[in-house]
């Protein structure tokens, strides 16, 4: 994964040579799926594209704002992959690229671009949004990661490395941890006992799932500015706008 980001990176500094560029968007927020998902389904199209496409996960946040997402920093950092190889929104100029007629756009966990992207709507290619393939009653176990690892084993299956298994099924119970086992939707738990008959050697669920809770509670070095930010969402009425913020701590 670190040598796919490294040569992206490499070959967007060069892009004046570029004819195709394929960018994989994820949401806004930048979640943990979202940004998973990105990242894997870069690197699959990578794979399977024509040599004259550059494939390239972009995160759809400024890079100074990648210190708020703590879970996101914990499992890369546990793969070693280092954020100075990571591309994020503030880097590339998707309008230029557009107007260049060079650029083609996947987005993840999201169908609608930004205010301030609909220009772009006309580089879209594919979709990947979990809550419209679910349906809206299954929106809380919704996650773009494991429709992710469906579409690589239906079609490349070679490509699912043990790093790869790693980042997307630590997504995935990331995005479950909050529910009963039960209520893990069953292409979910699919997924998971696939990667895990793959790779045995896969860490045990439950011990992914209290390192990265404990990750996620833990504020140590965040000021409160950067946690009200995080999972900050936004509703208006068209003439007021609330903002609202999601702060996880525990009950202690």
């Amino acid at each position: 994964m670190e040598e796919f980001l490294q040569r992206a990176q490499s070959r967007l500094n060069r892009s004046k040579c570029l004819e195709n560029v394929h960018v994989v968007l994820g949401n806004k927020p930048c979640d943990l799926d979202s940004l998973i998902s990105t990242l894997a389904y870069a690197y699959f199209l990578d794979k399977v594209s024509p040599p004259d496409v550059l494939c390239l996960p972009v995160m759809n946040i400024p890079r100074k704002d990648f210190s708020y997402f703590t879970e996101t920093r914990f499992i890369l950092e546990e793969l070693k992959i280092p954020e100075s190889v990571h591309i994020f929104r503030d880097e590339i100029n998707l309008h230029q690229l557009n107007a260049e007629g060079k650029l083609s756009l996947t987005l993840v966990n999201s169908n609608m671009l930004a205010s301030e992207d609909k220009s772009l709507e006309s580089a879209v290619v594919k979709v990947i949004n979990p809550d419209e393939q679910c349906g809206r009653s299954l929106e809380l176990q919704a996650c773009s990661s494991s429709f992710v690892v469906k579409e690589i084993l239906q079609k490349a299956p070679e490509l699912i490395t043990q790093q790869l298994a790693y980042l997307l099924r630590g997504s995935i119970l990331f995005k479950c941890m909050s529910m009963e086992a039960d209520r893990m939707t069953e292409q979910q738990e699919k997924v998971l006992s696939v990667l895990e008959e793959k790779f045995p050697d896969l860490p045990p669920r439950e011990e992914i799932i209290s390192v990265l809770q404990e990750t996620q509670f833990n504020a140590q070095g965040v000021n409160i500015e950067v946690v009200m930010l995080k999972d900050l969402k936004e509703i208006s009425d068209g003439e007021i706008k609330v903002a609202i913020s999601t702060v996880y701590m525990t009950l202690e």
